[in-house]
């Protein structure tokens, strides 16, 4: 803790000595005794009034001192805890980004902590059982099962201490309640997309994907790879599956906007035939079985993007939010690789791309905390502070305020570059006018249901059909 004394020094010293000399009593020597005794009142005068001035002034700066001080002083300490998961890259620029913070408040002191994905939650979930969740901390699309420990933004941004001017009401949007209610502030807009290494897909004679790619390409384009090359034609999706192949894949399917996996007001379902999630399974089956995707085992090997079998050379591509992309870009780039980014295939040439902007994830106040108010004003700070931002480089996605996102554009790596540039046609793509943003409580199950049905469809034990089925009714089952 650093603390703040300023103390005032003011040291007045003021002396004055008149002499008058005796002479004849001449009208000459009177006339001089005369201006003598004028000039002795005159001087005399103005050094009362200096004196005057001057303790008038000490007396001033001697006061405005003590409020200073007072002021200085009044800043009572405050110390906030703060958890986020990530990879290293994200874990040393936001201890870069506090250490800044608290150099510019010296009352206030982070003890913050980071983790794996899986790691954070199950470290969350304790804290919520306890009462005892961080003042700050990370949510993603998960967070409604954790509302009860959210405290919303609404009051911190009528206020002020919370500043949403340069964010525009779609971003806000992002990581609002359906009623509007401010949950947190967005960490960066974000999207899908695939990475790959281009000198792969050449060196296997595979055609590089194109901005219309089916899901049947990716899966050719991975078997070919694998054969040829003898690698994981593509790394593993981990939870990101469950996106890709229910979330996406339904929403890619009939005309703009008519499926979702879930409602627009998550009270059930977002389609009716089942059978419309059997290709993916079947897909991703097929994959694993041919070697052209990890297995499971396998995919516990990958525990963050910086380990991924694309990042260690051992796939060709990966399934990417795009904020990661500028971090892998750079690992490669030191192992003398250059990567691209496409966006996720589609089920048709011609359909629905499935593709939309959405927060990566964001910060929240904890209804636990008992220093809402400073949290609250460090998380306005993280998100709107360019030299701020200049630390953590979008890391997180790129930065919702807009004066932020025009002072890192002009320093973009080649990495961030392409990020930046994804996002915008990403952006330029049609997508539905209603969209939800949010996941019902108890998803997490039914991610993990799913995800254990398609090695059960590997290893025989059931069918893709079954397999599409039991998702169904598992997801169905939250709204019963």
């Amino acid at each position: 803790m650093k603390k703040r004394i300023l103390a005032t020094l003011l040291s007045v010293t003021m002396a004055a000595s008149l002499m008058a000399c005796g002479s004849e009593s001449t009208n000459e020597s009177a006339g001089d005794t005369e201006t003598a005794t004028e000039t002795e009142a005159e001087v005399s005068e103005d050094t009362t009034e200096s004196e005057t001035e001057a303790t008038e002034e000490a007396s001033t700066e001697e006061t405005e001192s003590a409020e200073d001080t007072e002021a200085a002083t009044d800043e009572e300490p405050i110390t906030l805890r703060m958890a986020w998961w990530g990879s290293q890259d994200r874990h040393d620029k936001t201890i870069a980004a506090i250490e800044l913070y608290e150099s510019l408040h010296p009352n206030i002191t982070f003890e913050y902590e980071y983790y794996s994905f899986d790691d954070y939650f199950t470290k969350l979930k304790t804290l919520v059982a306890s009462d005892e969740v961080w003042d700050v901390f990370q949510l993603g699309g998960n967070f409604p099962m954790y509302l009860d420990k959210i405290h919303p933004l609404d009051e911190y941004i009528e206020s002020g201490i919370v500043d949403v001017s340069k964010i525009s009401e779609a971003n806000l949007k992002t990581t609002q309640q359906t009623d509007g209610t401010q949950l947190g502030l967005t960490n960066g807009i974000n999207t899908y997309g695939i990475a790959y290494d281009p000198a792969m897909f050449e060196e296997a004679g595979v055609e590089l994907p194109t901005d219309t790619w089916t899901w049947d390409d990716y899966q050719a384009a991975a078997d070919t790879i694998h054969e040829k090359l003898d690698i994981f034609g593509s790394s593993t999706f981990l939870t990101s599956d469950f996106i890709a192949g229910c979330s996406t894949y339904i929403g890619q399917q009939g005309e703009l906007g008519q499926y979702g996996f879930f409602n627009l007001d998550l009270t059930g379902m977002g389609f009716d035939d089942p059978q419309m999630l059997t290709k993916f399974i079947q897909m991703r089956a097929d994959m694993i079985n041919n070697g052209s995707y990890p297995d499971a085992g396998a995919s516990a090997e990958v525990t963050n993007i910086e380990n991924d079998f694309l990042v260690t050379g051992e796939a060709a591509m990966t399934w990417v939010a795009v904020n990661q992309f500028p971090t892998i870009y750079d690992v490669c780039a030191e192992q003398g690789r250059t990567l691209a980014l496409a966006p996720v295939p589609r089920v048709t040439e011609d359909g629905n791309s499935g593709a939309m902007i959405q927060s990566s994830q964001m910060l929240c106040v904890s209804e636990d905390s008992e220093a809402k108010e400073a949290a609250a004003a460090f998380i306005s700070w993280f998100e709107n502070d360019i030299d701020c931002n200049n630390i953590l480089q979008a890391e997180r996605g790129i930065p919702a305020n807009e004066d932020v996102r025009a002072a890192l554009k002009e320093s973009a790596t080649d990495g961030q570059q392409i990020m930046y540039d994804f996002v915008d046609y990403i952006s330029s793509l049609p997508t539905p006018e209603e969209i939800n943003v949010l996941s019902p409580d108890g998803q997490d199950q039914v991610q993990d249901n799913y995800l254990n049905y398609i090695q059960q469809v590997v290893s025989g034990e059931i069918t893709a059909e079954e397999a599409a089925e039991k998702t169904y009714s598992d997801a169905e089952a939250i709204f019963e």
